[in-house]
């Protein structure tokens, strides 16, 4: 059978161990920190994914990105073959930790996180739309049922957190509301733009006649835009330092 196009072919490519040892370490620390741990080891597991999520894309934007905007388009797009099938495991289970275990250590400090539950409402309806309705765009899938069933999913089902949650709304701290609209913004461009511009990427890798403009072409634009996100993350730590040491 073969694997070309699968997410096991994208595996090999990258490694299968690469590949296993990201996600699975990723699960099992995003477990242990909001099942298991404790507020400090929660905090940890929270800061050094977000460091390590940050430094990557400030490293692959201001190192990799001028070295490969050196190369012609055939060398470009032969780094962007080795490179993307690990990033594409690597960057989105960092940025999923990140996030997860973010929200969730705010809902263990209800004291300072005021009338959480209706913002973060607020927040999924603002991550997960626009993300999805991004994927339709650049697949072209919006005429595609499984599109379609997953958008309804998932637009009936923030819809639904928004409503029950919304008879509680109430302002909260202003830090609060600039640090979820950032990494609303950084879901956004994470999975809507940079996690399918590489899924583009590994089909034309994998078609019996790649287009190596296309994946030279949509590897710096991500690298560009990991600039972006890391700009805006840098923007989130400053948030998160106010946080625990600006009175609160």
């Amino acid at each position: 059978m073969s694997v070309r196009g699968t997410i096991r072919g994208l595996a090999e490519r990258a490694n299968p161990a690469f590949a296993v040892g990201v996600v699975g370490v990723s699960v099992l620390a995003l477990v242990y920190a909001t099942a298991f741990a404790g507020v400090v080891h929660h905090t940890y597991v929270h800061v050094l994914t977000g460091v390590l999520w940050t430094g990557i894309d400030v490293f692959i934007a201001l190192v990799l990105g001028p070295v490969l905007g050196g190369l012609d388009v055939e060398q470009r797009a032969n780094v962007f073959r080795r490179l993307t099938p690990k990033t594409s495991f690597l960057l989105p289970s960092l940025a999923a930790v990140t996030v997860a275990s973010g929200i969730t250590l705010a809902l263990r400090l209800p004291a300072l996180f005021e009338h959480a539950h209706v913002w973060l409402a607020l927040f999924t309806f603002a991550a997960l739309v626009p993300t999805l309705l991004l994927v339709g765009w650049q697949f072209d899938a919006f005429r595609d049922w499984r599109w379609q069933a997953w958008f309804g999913v998932v637009l009936v089902g923030s819809l639904a957190f928004l409503a029950a949650t919304l008879p509680e709304f109430g302002w909260t701290e202003p830090v609060f509301v600039v640090a979820l609209a950032i990494v609303a913004v950084l879901n956004v461009l994470g999975f809507g733009v940079l996690m399918p511009g590489e899924v583009r990427m590994y089909q034309q890798m994998t078609s019996d006649d790649p287009d190596t403009q296309l994946i030279a072409d949509i590897g710096m634009r991500n690298a560009k835009l990991g600039g972006v996100q890391g700009a805006f993350q840098f923007v989130v730590v400053a948030t998160m330092v106010y946080i625990r040491y600006g009175g609160f």
